[in-house]
């Protein structure tokens, strides 16, 4: 069978062999995050003056590659990261995947990279979703991750854009992103290293961003936190994002609560939760801004009672509670320490819209095709 969209028509082979039920049920049970695989996978490629082709979704198995593909001496790739939801009527839906499609494209761009067409992205996600729609999980937290990745697939050590290129999507059943679930984490706010400058890829979901944050998450571990917050590369004072999610500060308390988040300045991800967020909070009836705050602000804040409550967001964690920061001059607590009032209103919300068990008034989910 085959599956078309603009420009790319998906050849659909399934697995002939699939999980049986019992095995699959005990891997569901305790899928923790990115462990485990579904069934199928989708890829394609592309040639420089050719454009996109051979585009197929196939059992999930390994990828061959030459010890000189370009990807693997120059980086030059890009990822996304979205969610399939079991919805309460047992449809099964996916958060955004526009958004993500679009975002995939921009940081394809910054990576001289080919643009995937909107369409041929939300086709792979479909047949993918479709095949292995038994993998999808019901239970609370629980989702299929998928990855749709990018990659220099051209088997060449010449620094160039490269003239070859491969798309693939998989899939993951998977829990929380944090192991202690909902709890609120500690911060350690770096000093010493910096994610992103201007000019650079800060705002592309590409590896490289990811492996020079892999230091800094040590440090904070070291010192007893669970994430690094990033701060401006020149000041080392505004406060950007934190590991791989936005971060959101608020002021006041009840329906007066105003949500804070840093402004994209092009050395920061744009989130679709973050985005999500700042909608939703206007749909609750919060005063919502893009703006800047410093660590002195923060912590200010923090002790004389106006910032109450901070919170990471992204597709892995959905929203995360902050309950502690740290620095290498100073340590404070986040209100009482505790998932704040507003925090977790904002999650409940956000979460209930995801699971279809509430109205989604901004069509932010798409609904699977499984016949």
């Amino acid at each position: 069978m085959s599956a078309t969209t603009v420009g790319l028509t998906f050849k659909v082979t399934p697995a002939v062999k699939r999980a049986p039920a019992a095995e699959r049920g005990r891997i569901l049970a305790n899928p923790g995050f990115g462990r485990v695989f579904s069934e199928h996978m989708a890829i394609a490629s592309w040639e420089r003056g050719r454009g996109w082709h051979d585009a197929m979704v196939r059992p999930y198995g390994p990828i061959a590659m030459d010890p000189g593909t370009s990807v693997l001496h120059y980086a030059q790739a890009v990822f996304e990261g979205l969610k399939a939801y079991r919805q309460q009527d047992g449809r099964i839906a996916v958060f955004r995947p526009e958004a993500n499609a679009n975002r995939f494209r921009r940081s394809a761009r910054r990576l001289a990279l080919p643009e995937l067409p909107d369409s041929a992205f939300v086709e792979a996600i479909d047949q993918v979703v479709r095949l292995d729609a038994d993998w999808v999980p019901s239970e609370p937290e629980h989702s299929l991750y998928l990855r749709p990745f990018m990659y220099a697939s051209e088997v060449n050590l010449a620094v160039h854009p490269s003239d070859e290129v491969t798309f693939v999507l998989i899939a993951s059943p998977s829990a929380s992103y944090f192991p202690s679930g909902v709890k609120p984490v500690t911060v350690w706010l770096s000093e010493e290293f910096s994610r992103a400058a201007p000019g650079g890829t800060g705002d592309a979901k590409t590896g490289g961003n990811y492996a020079g944050s892999l230091l800094a998450q040590a440090q904070a571990a070291e010192h007893g936190c669970d994430q690094v917050v990033w701060l401006d590369a020149i000041e080392h004072r505004w406060v950007e994002e934190m590991g791989g999610m936005n971060l959101f500060f608020v002021f006041g308390s009840g329906a007066k609560a105003r949500l804070m988040t840093p402004e994209l300045t092009g050395t920061l991800l744009p989130g679709v939760t973050r985005d999500s967020l700042l909608m939703l909070g206007q749909d609750l009836g919060y005063e919502v801004e893009e703006g800047r705050i410093g660590v002195e602000q923060w912590q200010a804040g923090c002790a004389d009672g106006s910032l109450t409550e901070a919170f990471a967001c992204g597709t892995a964690a959905v929203i995360t509670p902050v309950g502690a920061a740290k620095s290498a001059r100073a340590s404070w607590l986040i209100g009482d320490g505790k998932p704040g009032a507003v925090t977790m209103r904002l999650r409940s919300a956000l979460v209930d819209i995801q699971h279809g068990a509430a109205p989604d008034v901004h069509r932010w989910m798409h609904a699977v095709p499984l016949a």
